[in-house]
Order: C-alpha cells, then structure tokens, then sequence
C-alpha cells in the first residue's frame, strides 16, 4: 500500500503545503533521528495573526515574538514533546515526531477532532497532508485534555519510511 505524495501542487492549488514550501519555511523542522524524545514539528508557513502555540508552550519553546504575524520557531533543545500545543493549534499545524521508537517504527502525536475516537491498540489508515493514504499506523493512546474538550491528540506508531509524509488518520467510518 505504498504512496508518495505528489509535489507538484502547493498550499495555493491543493489547500496544503508540499515539502518544498515545508522545507523552504524557516519554521518547519524536524528533529534530528537520534532524538531520544518527542518534538514539536510545525507546519504553519503563512504570516497569520496567531499564537496560540506560543502561549500553550510552558517549557518557552515556540516563539512567534513581538510581531504577531511571525511564523513560529521551535527550539527543539527547549522542547520536551508534552505536546501542549498540539491541541492548542487552533489551524492543527503542530505535531509531535519521533523517527526511531522503535525498530522500523515512527512516532506522531496529531490533532484529531472528529468522532468516533480512535482507541488503543486499533490498525489505522495514516495519511499525507492531503488526505491521501500512506500505511497502516497502530495508536498507542487517544488524550483528551479538558482545556482543549473539542480535540483530541492521537498517539500512534507508523513505518519509519514515511517519516515526513504522516500527519495524520483516515477519519473512522461512523455507524
């Protein structure tokens, strides 16, 4: 079940950003593979008045700065992956990455506002940044914080092969 994303449209044509524009925003950055703990990875490349990011973070690791329009830094030495701002993001543009937990197998903590829930331990269809399938992806846990009632942050494992394509789930059929 092997898919790439195609890269040739952009945030203007296709409603999402492709890597290219990823890659050329100074605030998308992934942490490096040997990171032992989870890190905060943005994909916020638009100057929109936001931040909300900033504020959630109590470790002071996201900036946006004076200049509300700033697109967020992540300081990924300050980062402790608590994931605070995962749900906080009110564009769902923050994940929390891992390359390696274990053998083979990525890690990615995403926003998830649709029902039902995910549950521990249940097979999933992980997608790209258009909503396209990439691999199946098992979830380790489903938090739900009080402050943040309407989203949930899924947490699950995928290949590692598709490290940089994941960001999400294929919504679950409803009954």
């Amino acid at each position: 079940m092997e898919h790439t994303m195609s890269d040739d449209k952009g945030l203007k044509v296709s409603g999402a950003p492709n890597l290219a524009e990823l890659h050329a925003s100074p605030c998308y950055q992934l942490p490096a593979e040997d990171r032992r703990a989870l890190a905060a990875v943005i994909e916020c490349i638009e100057g929109i008045p936001c931040n909300p990011c900033e504020t959630a973070c109590p470790q002071h690791a996201i900036i946006v700065g004076d200049e509300i329009t700033n697109l967020p830094i992540v300081d990924l030495d300050k980062c402790n992956g608590c994931g605070i701002c995962v749900a906080a993001c009110p564009g769902l543009a923050i994940y929390l990455k891992k390359h390696t937990f274990k053998e083979g197998l990525a890690y990615i903590a995403f926003p998830y506002e649709y029902v039902p829930l995910p549950v521990e331990g249940q097979t999933i269809k992980m997608v790209d940044r258009l909503g396209q399938v990439v691999c199946d992806g098992t979830v380790l846990r489903v938090v739900k914080i009080k402050k943040n009632d309407r989203t949930a942050v899924v947490h699950a494992t995928y290949p590692n092969g598709y490290y940089e394509q994941v960001v999400n789930m294929q919504r679950l059929a409803t009954d």
